[in-house]
This record gives structure tokens, sequence and C-alpha cells, in this order.
């Protein structure tokens, strides 16, 4: 008998069980339950029959009330609806854990794209030396981020993964329990979280996901790539960005940034002593059980009876487990060797840091930071007055000449005490959890190398120099892309930054941004523009001796650099420098790729066998020739002409602010950060955060961040007689076919019937058709290439789990919409103020389970 397929394994372990499991759900003895539960899959069918015919969510649910809510008060309707958000929102929450407890079944975690095969695949190839000499300076680093796309509490997040193990452990009873827990447990938070509260939900994570995770993938390279011998250099290490990302961030104060970075260094010695404990039952012989008495008790001080204080040194714990190893394999025949091991990569891998916290502003606070600082110094005769008046050049011929002391206390200003607070609070953390716990300074909207040379300068002036700290610039626009390459040979050049270079290793990270880009100028142009800014940066590097390191700023959705993300990597190939794999991994991603542990390391194992592909098994693969480079370029071109034309339409801006959800993310408590960059109430585009705008265009079902210009560019190609070169570079190139595949993921998620009304609106409507044209020549040309004849065909179990998913927030898309249109409405007819409130919340609430439900919407 033939394994069962993917879609079937996922139809049996999936499909099924929510079924089940939602039946369950529906019989719970809560207040209103079972009428909403009656009334909400009646209301579902409504709304699938109603959009099948292009009805409008208003006439849908006005047909609804019609039939089941007559005689039905406002009051009474709008109180239905809230109760089909909370129904909906929880069964989006059984979703979830029945996919989480299905993932060993859906995913082969041996498969392709593991450990085991990258092992198996180098031994066939004869490539182990090849691969164990890689691995020595090849690591990868996921950097958790807390950027507002993450909607689920803590205690809903505990529930999710209780009811995950109850499911996969198939015990009926447990899980109708939590069920019945899950409709009690409130979904709100009532007040927004500090950047604290956010760094303690990503360290639960990190506690409990990431650390047992990376340890058993560092145990299994030792024993089946390194034969048992230690692994010379850990291959994967951990970044952190809340409490350290300052840019857009108010609330991130100094003290936030020190209490974070204390927190994750009590964090891990925590998990240590626990591991410690465990091996005390284990380690009862003469000679071994009193050292790991000695450290599980300083452990435990460190830990439990400190205020600061560490009992224990990184070197006195490592010392000291060393030393267990050498008596276990020369007096105990090697006895719980394994766990020993396991401990000790451990503490190679997180050290006393646990993750490198980051430190983050943007390029225009610290333009407005360092002329403070001039300021200071030219009144205080410290510096040569007239410094904003010379060229660039000039500037950084200057700034060699600074050699006074500053103090944050000299200053007035907020942002410059701030910014230089946060250099000093480095030296702090680096003294506390060692130089790993924080050393890097990211500098966001990097325009110019004397971005880089101020900030180098402000560590100077502060008493700080030559610090072991990695000064990280961020290219973020398509015209920052473009002239990064010219920036850096600048940097390279300058002999004050080459000396700051060599004392780092010559180790330079750049940092790009994707979500970003894609906004600023569209799909096709954003990937391929930092393909080429990559390619560009690599060859600078090169030439000037340098090791760059390329940090990947990436969100959830392809429209935000997600989707697919190991066969990006894959697909680089030798233009392109595969030193590391930096990426960040934002809201969602963290608990959707990395929420349970088998989730966790399947997708870590898959980042670590992209850049051994790439770089062991691939690395002699051609290059793209001039004529597919003039192809890319010709289509980059093209996606970035019709996107420009688009987004400089002079209903794009009110298209948004009017017709979305766009105003209503700053409502919701789920992030300390503001969903834009300016204080003030006018929308302008430069401001907008990435997440709430590409999030507004997933709400609205039309995704159009993540192909818009796709089908523009493609229908060029074929008109022109010139196909059959885009076919062959579909067919031919991995990269290409990734960015397709990618956005073919964006098409399938969205659904145009939702706001198909608006194709009438007499102010909107020939702007909505401008999308749903552009719709549907990108799903017309995709499906032309790809030779499918339904998108995402070869992924069956991600189409079904897309349109499950989309099938369970359907109401809630129909109640968002509606209450939209009764905003807009009553606004216009002057209605009781109270009363357009009350749909604001509505639509507030409206949120939360569509988020959720995408898992990587932002």
């Amino acid at each position: 008998m033939y394994p069962a397929t993917r879609i079937e394994r996922f139809n049996e372990n999936v499909q099924l069980k929510y079924q089940l499991f939602n039946s369950i759900f529906i019989t719970l003895p809560f207040r209103d339950i079972d009428n909403t539960g009656v009334l909400l899959p009646l209301f579902s069918e409504i709304c699938d029959e109603g959009f099948k015919k292009w009805k409008s969510p208003e006439q849908i649910f006005e047909y609804f009330s019609e039939k089941y809510l007559q005689e039905t008060s406002e009051e009474d309707k709008i109180a239905l609806m809230f109760r089909f958000i909370q129904y909906v929102e929880r069964q989006v929450v059984l979703f979830d854990a029945i996919e989480d407890a299905a993932f060993e079944s859906l995913n082969n975690l041996e498969g392709s794209g593991s450990l085991r095969d990258v092992r198996e695949k180098a031994e066939n190839m004869g490539q182990m030396p090849e691969l164990r000499e890689f691995l020595e300076r090849f690591s990868i680093r996921p950097v958790l981020t807390a950027h507002p796309t993450q909607f689920y509490p803590d205690a809903v997040l505990g529930i999710i993964t209780d009811l995950t193990n109850a499911i996969k452990n198939n015990s009926l009873n447990e899980v109708k329990t939590l069920l019945a827990q899950l409709g009690k447990t409130p979904f709100i938070k009532k007040e927004k979280p500090t950047p604290f509260d956010e760094a303690v939900s990503l360290i639960w994570y990190l506690e409990n996901v990431f650390y047992t995770a990376a340890g058993d993938m560092s145990g299994y390279i030792q024993d089946a790539i390194y034969q048992g011998n230690v692994i010379p250099d850990p291959v994967m290490s951990f970044g952190f960005w809340p409490g350290g990302d300052r840019d857009g961030n108010p609330f991130v104060t100094t003290e936030i940034t020190l209490n974070v970075a204390n927190r994750l260094r009590t964090s891990i010695l925590k998990c240590y002593y626990f591991d410690v404990k465990k091996l005390k039952r284990h380690l009862t012989f003469n000679g071994v059980n009193e050292i790991v008495g000695v450290i599980e008790d300083k452990l435990y001080r460190s830990v439990f009876y400190s205020k600061g204080d560490i009992f224990i040194t990184l070197d006195e714990l490592k010392a000291a487990l060393l030393e267990i190893k050498q008596i276990i394999i020369t007096r105990h025949q090697s006895l719980y060797l394994d766990e020993i091991d396991n401990l000790i990569n451990k503490v190679n891998l997180f050290g006393f840091h646990f993750a490198s916290l980051d430190i983050r502003q943007n390029s225009h606070i610290h333009n407005k930071v360092f002329a403070d600082i001039i300021r200071h110094l030219e009144d205080n005769h410290a510096f040569a007055k007239g410094y904003e008046n010379l060229s660039d050049k000039d500037k950084v011929a200057a700034l060699s000449k600074a050699k006074a002391l500053i103090k944050p206390e000299d200053f007035e200003d907020e942002d410059t005490r701030k910014t230089l607070e946060s250099i000093l609070a480095i030296k702090t953390i680096q003294q506390n959890n060692g130089e790993k716990g924080c050393n890097r300074y990211i500098i966001s909207n990097n325009e110019s190398a004397l971005n880089v040379l101020e900030l180098l300068t402000m560590f100077a002036l502060l008493g700080w120099q030559n610090p072991p700290v990695d000064i990280v610039p961020l290219f973020e626009t398509v015209d920052d892309l473009e002239v990064a390459g010219d920036v850096m040979k600048l940097l390279y050049e300058n002999e004050r930054y080459a000396a700051h270079l060599k004392a780092r290793g010559n180790n330079q990270t750049i940092m790009l941004g994707f979500s970003d880009g894609t906004k600023d100028g569209g799909y096709l142009m954003a990937n391929w523009g930092i393909f080429k800014a990559k390619e560009n940066l690599t060859l600078m590097a090169r030439d000037h001796d340098v090791k760059v390191v390329f940090f990947d700023g990436r969100g959830g959705p392809p429209a935000r650099g997600g989707g697919k993300t190991h066969k990006f990597y894959a697909s680089l190939g030798p233009t392109i420098e595969n030193n590391q794999i930096q990426i960040t991994i934002q809201g969602q991603t963290i608990s959707s790729n990395f929420g349970t542990l088998d989730s966790c390391r399947y997708n870590l194992e898959n980042l670590l066998s992209a850049g051994i592909t790439n770089g062991v098994f691939k690395k002699n693969d051609k290059q793209f020739t001039p004529g597919q480079k003039e192809l890319l370029n010709g289509l980059a071109k093209l996606g970035h002409e019709k996107y420009m034309a688009f987004k400089n339409h002079p209903k794009f801006l009110p298209y948004l602010d009017k017709m979305s959800t766009l105003n209503f993310y700053a409502k919701t408590n789920i992030g300390s950060r503001p969903s834009k960059r300016n204080k003030g109430g006018e929308l302008n585009f430069s401001d907008l955060r990435a997440i709430p705008f590409v999030g507004s265009w997933a709400q609205l079902k039309q995704n159009v961040p993540g192909f818009f210009g796709v089908g523009h560019a493609l229908g060029a190609y074929e008109r022109d007689g010139k196909w059959d070169d885009v076919q062959a570079l579909y067919h031919e190139s991995l990269f290409f076919r990734t960015l397709l595949e990618n956005s073919m993921m964006s098409l399938t998620k969205s659904f145009f019937p939702l706001t198909a009304y608006m194709k009438d609106d007499a102010e909107f409507g020939e702007f909505w058709q401008i999308i749903y044209d552009e719709f549907l020549e990108t799903k017309r040309l995709l499906l032309k290439i790809s030779g499918y004849k339904e998108l995402m065909e070869n992924y069956p179990d991600g189409k079904a789990s897309i349109k499950m998913r989309e099938n369970i927030v359907l109401p809630l898309l129909t109640i968002q919409q509606y209450a939209l249109m009764k905003i807009r409405k009553m606004k216009k007819e002057g209605v009781d103020e109270n009363l357009i409130e009350t749909y604001e919340k509505i639509v507030t609430r409206s949120l939360f389970g569509n988020i959720n439900a995408s898992r990587n919407s932002a």
C-alpha cells in the first residue's frame, strides 16, 4: 500500500479533526453560545452564496437579518456580531492548534532540507570534509522582533500549546476542558504592552522552544557530521530586538534596554540550572557529583537569590562541564556523555546572553542628534564652527578631528540623551552578559557613509575608542539600494572606518529591508533590487578584503520578503556572499513557524540546509547569464513603473485612509510601537509603517504589495513575442520561480468579491478596478508560466490550509466590511457619534481573527 499523499494526510489530520473538535466547541454550555453556534454556520453559508453572486457585505448581512433576525433591534444585531467575532477568534485558535499538532505528519522532519538529508547527500557525494569545512565558517542567525503582527495574548498562546499536545495525544477530555477554558479566556489586551512586556513574551519562545531545538540540532551535527568531535564554532546564534529597537518607538528607554538584557541573562541561567538539576540525578558518581552540586548551587543563587549578582562566570561554567566530561570518559565508561555534550553545546551556543540584543535607530533621528552634539561642541569651542555647511567629503575629514568628551547629561534634547545613553548601555550589557550580549548598532534608513561615520564619532566622543560593536547600515528604499555599493566603498576606503573594521576581523554586516523596499518600489523591483545590491556589495567587499554578511529584514508574507524563504537562500548562487544567513522573524511568524519544537527544528534546519546547498552542493552552479539579467532588469523596471503609477494615483492614499482598516491598527493593543513614524494626523506615505501598510491590504483581501506590477511586466513580454524567454527563465532559475510562487500565495489569499461593491463607488470605483484588473492579469500569466490549472497547485496541503482558514474567517471579513460601510454612511448622514464608535469597535475587534487566521499576513 502506498503512503498517503500530503493532501490526504492534511484531510485526515487537520480537516477531519477540525470538524470533530469544532462540533464539540459548539456544544459547550456558554451564555448565548448555543444561539451563536447555530446562527454562525447559517451566516457563513449565506456569506459564501452571496459572494458567489457578487453581493455586497451590506446586502449579505441585511438578507441574513431578514431571514433569521426578524424583529431584532440594531443593538441586538450588534451584540450578535461581537459574539460572531469572539466565536470565530476561538475557531482560529482551534485550527492553529490542530495544524501544529499535525506538523510532523504533514512535514517530513527527516526529508529534503533536513540535517539528515544534508549528511546523507554529503556522504553519497563524498563531500563530508567539504561540509565540515563549510560549517566552520557558516552560520544562521534568526533575529526575533516584536513588530505588531501577533494578536494572541500570552494566556491564549499557553492554551494553544496545551491544546496542541492534547490533540497530539488524542485526549478528548483534555481537549474539551481546554476548549472550555478557551471560551472563557479574554482575547483583548486592555493596555498596550511595554517593550519589556514584548521582550518577556518572546523570551518564552527562547526558553521553551529555541533552547531545546537548537541544542538538539547542535548535538546531531556533533554526532552525525563531526563524528562526536567538538563543533569548532556554533552553527547558529540568535538575535533580539524588543527593548533595543528604538526606531519609531519612543517607549524604548535605556532602563528597559538594560532590564531586557538582564532578563535574557537570567533566563538562560535558569535554563542551565534546570538542565544541571536533571544531570545531578544521573551523575551520582564519585568525583563528579560534587562538581555538579557546586554548579547547581551557584546557578540557583544567580537566578533565584540574585539582585543582579552572578555567582558563576561563563568560563567557570564551561571549565566545570569539560572537567565533568573528562572524568566521565576516563573513569565512568562515558555514562550520560550525550547529556553532558548537549549542555556543553547549549552553553557554547547561548553563553550568558541567550540572544544578542540589537540597538536600532533611524538615521533621521541621528541627523538631528548629531547636529545637537555639534552645536554643543561649537558652543564650547571644542569643534570648528560651520560643520553643517560643509560638503559630505569635508564633513568626513572634520569628524576625524573631533577629540572632545561628552556625556548624555550635557544635553537637554530627549532624543540626544536617549541616543547617547543607548551607546553607553551597550558597554554595560557587554560587561554583564559578555560581548555577544549586545554588539550591534543598526542604522535604519541609512542613506550615506556619513550616517555610519557620525555614529562611530558618537562612540568616540563618549570616550569609547575602538568599540567592540558592529555598525550595521540598513538600506531600505529602492534609491538607497542602488547607491548602497557606493556608500560601502567610501566606508571601506575611509582610514578611520577601515581601522574599526580591522579590529572587528574585517567583518561587515549589512542589513537590507524587504518590507520597505516592496512598499517603496513594488514586488519585482524590491526583490530584484536587493539581489543586485547583494551582488554589488559582495563584489565591493571582496575587492576590499572584507567579509560581508547580509542581514535580511523580512516579514511574514511575500509582500514583506516572506513566503518560501529557504528557497531564496538556496537560489542565490556564488555571486552573493554566503557566510551567514541572518533574518528577522516577526510577530506571527515566530509562533506559526517556530512555535513548537517540531516546527522550530524543521524551519531552522531548512534555513541551515539552504546555506549548505548554496555553499557546498551547488556552489559551481551557473550564474545568471547576461541575457537573463537583462530580462530580469526589464521585468523589474516594468513592474516598478506600473507600481509607481499606481502609488502616485491621486486616490492611492485616500483609498487606504477611507476604505481600508489602516487607521484601526493604532487602536489595537498589540504592540508598543506606534503604527506610523510621525505624530501628526495627516496620512503621509513616507511615515507609513510597512506592517500596517501590508496588513491593511491583507484585511481588504487584495494583497496588492505581493503581486501588483507582476502581471503587467509579464504581459508586456507576452505581447512583444518574448514569452519563451520568460518561460525559460522560470524553468531554469530557482530564484525567479520562487519569486513567482510566493506571488501566487498572495493571489491565493486574495478575495475580491468581498470588496466588489467598491467598483460602483463614485470616488473609488475606478481605482478598485485598476487593482482587480492587475490581479486578473497576474493570475492569468502565473498560471500560464507555471502550467498549473490552479494557483499553488504544487502545494496542495498549503492551498487547502489557506482555503479552510479563509472559510473560517469569511463571516468576520463580511462583518468588518459591513461595519466599514455603515461607518462611512453614518458619517455622511451625521448619525449619533456613539453608534459610529460602536461600529468602529467592531472593525477593530475583527482585525484580530483575520490577522491570526492568515498566520503571515503582515
